[in-house]
């Protein structure tokens, strides 16, 4: 830019004023894309890697989602002001907001309910006695009284008015809790086997391993606002599942031969993109990963997918369609790359057995390796608990236990630790407090999202349907083989309803003539899990919630009369049938009318 001579004649120091006065100018133009070629400066700090990620979203010519347009506005840890100012004014997030505020756990549920729902971190899902105790005291003075364990062996806590969240997240810092990134375009809760270091038959105790990613991800601020959410779940071959194939990062412990080219012994087997909801599970990369490398593996492969993901598109954004568009083989090369070393792959021949998990090791007492000691799964209703019932559970484990609780991504809890002469006292005072220890196979294995009771998204009250389901076919069918019941809300999927025996997904279901609808859910027969991995297929299509209890026990009644053996799971009768004539059967069977 060029600066016209003036006819005023000026000193010395006018002069120099003036020619700075330009200079300034001229530099300022210069960063706004104005008055010359400006420089480009090249993106800092930790955020760099996703403000890279979108500038190449920029430069194609494609659109940012509105989510990505959001972050890039400001990080949401950079908002923690205004958050507080909202809670000063009792004042509802705007949707941008209500965004901003997942980063710290925070979720606005409404119209579902005028308040926020609060979701946690607990690595491997295991919390001491005294955490409980707080959690309730919470609860009781900022929430509502109660809260509920998730399929992520995880806790929310519910209806937390605008001007209690930010007291409700500094309380849990006070007791060593929090729930940072739980939300949003980040990585969620760290699930392991909630039996770790306590289980007769496990191979590797996941706590370590569970805890060390968890402190990983909370220390790193690059490790927030990906592409998308993203799940990571280890498994350590105990007897009750923690769902790692249902997880973008699924590590699983297995042994290892001698005579294969590596040491033998226990590795992680990495799998990579699970994401039920949208029919993938967790695929074997062939790669095995020494235990204490797994938080390197893992932070490659985040990061990887940190520049690859798409965003632009939500429903494409997950790592799985990363997978689809490069490969497995030709992403993982691009993870070796970024370590700078080559993994570990052996054939499947290399790999031992796995021991099989108990699809009923979650309920009721279980010996652990300890001599003398056990532990106790706790029955919850649909994973709902209330502060009472929080408080004296708490006592039990430190009174009864070692102190800790064990949450399960079975919505529900162990006690752990009770020794042989206690067992008898610990069952009893749970049977006191309203809960139990004992289950059907109907009950043991029900599952349910929060529905639309709590959740925007959901289509149906799945809790509440869930709960009807149960009370009906209880006293009605007598299932004698393990199963499993879920009920999800919406596309999102939280109650995974395509692994299971018999999966709900809610829909509104047409009635009459005009566009009236009323609650209901579209069936699914024959998901499973681990070894027996598959996705459910569709057996009942716009089913009324009020008819879900009623088809549910008929199509458990065919299973019954037309299984191949007493042994038969119903998973595998099931299998044996496509949808229609799973349909046909159950039709064929006669609903018994007793009282519920």
């Amino acid at each position: 830019m060029k600066i016209e001579s003036l006819s005023v004649d000026f000193n010395d120091e006018q002069k120099r004023y003036l020619e700075g006065l330009a200079a300034g100018l001229k530099v300022t133009l210069a960063g706004r894309g104005q008055g010359g070629a400006p420089t480009a400066s090249e993106p800092t700090g930790p955020d760099a890697i996703h403000i890279k990620a979108q500038d190449k979203v920029i430069a194609s010519g494609r659109k940012l989602a509105d989510q990505e347009k959001v972050k890039r506005e400001g990080h949401p840890f950079d908002a923690y002001e205004r958050l507080k100012q909202q809670a000063r004014n009792d004042a509802a997030p705007s949707t941008a907001d209500n965004f901003r505020w997942r980063y710290y756990g925070l979720f606005h549920v409404a119209p579902a309910q005028d308040s926020y729902m609060c979701r946690l971190r607990i690595p491997n899902g295991i919390l001491k006695h005294w955490q409980l105790t707080g959690l309730a005291d919470l609860a009781d003075e900022l929430c509502g009284p109660y809260s509920h364990v998730t399929t992520r062996a995880n806790l929310q806590l519910r209806e937390i008015p605008p001007r209690h969240a930010v007291m409700l997240l500094e309380g849990l810092s006070d007791l060593g809790l929090t729930a940072r990134g739980s939300g949003a375009d980040n990585i969620r809760n760290v699930t392991g086997t909630p039996t770790a270091g306590i289980d007769p038959q496990e191979l590797l105790d996941t706590r370590p391993y569970a805890r060390e990613w968890h402190f990983h991800i909370l220390n790193d601020r690059s490790l927030y606002g990906l592409p998308r959410k993203f799940n990571v779940a280890f498994d350590g071959a105990g007897q009750i599942a923690a769902l790692e194939d249902t997880n973008d990062i699924a590590f699983s412990a297995v042994e290892v031969k001698d005579g294969f080219g590596v040491a033998p012994g226990v590795w992680f087997r990495l799998g990579l993109g699970g994401i039920t909801g949208h029919k993938d599970f967790a695929k074997s990369t062939g790669i095995i990963v020494e235990p204490e490398r797994a938080t390197e593996v893992a932070d490659a492969i985040v990061r990887l997918f940190i520049e690859t993901g798409d965003r632009t598109n939500r429903l494409k954004a997950r790592l799985k369609y990363v997978l689809d568009n490069m490969g497995h083989d030709k992403f993982m090369e691009a993870v070796e790359t970024r370590l700078g070393r080559k993994l570990a792959r052996v054939p499947d021949e290399a790999l031992e057995p796995r021991p099989d998990s108990d699809r009923m090791a979650h309920v009721g007492v279980h010996q652990q390796k300890q001599q003398g000691l056990n532990w106790i799964g706790v029955v919850l209703p649909l994973g709902k608990l209330t502060t009472d019932q929080m408080r004296a559970l708490a006592r039990i484990a430190a009174d009864l236990g070692d102190g800790e609780i064990r949450l399960t991504v079975w919505q529900n809890l162990l006690l752990s630790g009770v020794r042989d002469d206690k067992v008898a006292l610990a069952c009893a005072a749970v049977e006191q407090i309203g809960l139990s220890v004992k289950a059907s196979h109907i009950r043991a294995g029900l599952i349910a999202c929060t529905g639309n009771a709590g959740c925007k998204f959901a289509a149906s009250n799945t809790k509440k349907h869930a709960a009807e389901i149960g009370d009906w076919c209880e006293s009605r069918v007598d299932v004698d083989t393990p199963l499993n019941i879920h009920l999800t809300g919406c596309h999102h999927s939280c109650a995974q309803h395509y692994i299971s025996d018999i999966g709900l997904i809610a829909a509104k279901v047409p009635v009459g003539d005009g566009d009236d609808t009323v609650e209901g859910y579209h069936l699914f027969a024959g998901g499973g899990f681990g070894p027996q991995a598959d996705i459910g297929r569709e057996v009942y299509r716009d089913l009324k919630a009020a008819d879900a209890p009623v088809t549910v026990e008929k199509l458990l009644k065919a299973y019954l009369a037309h299984r191949a053996s007493p042994e038969e799971t119903f998973l595998s009768f099931a299998r044996r049938h496509d949808g229609e004539a799973l349909r046909n059967l159950a039709e064929a069977q006669t609903s018994s009318q007793v009282s519920a």
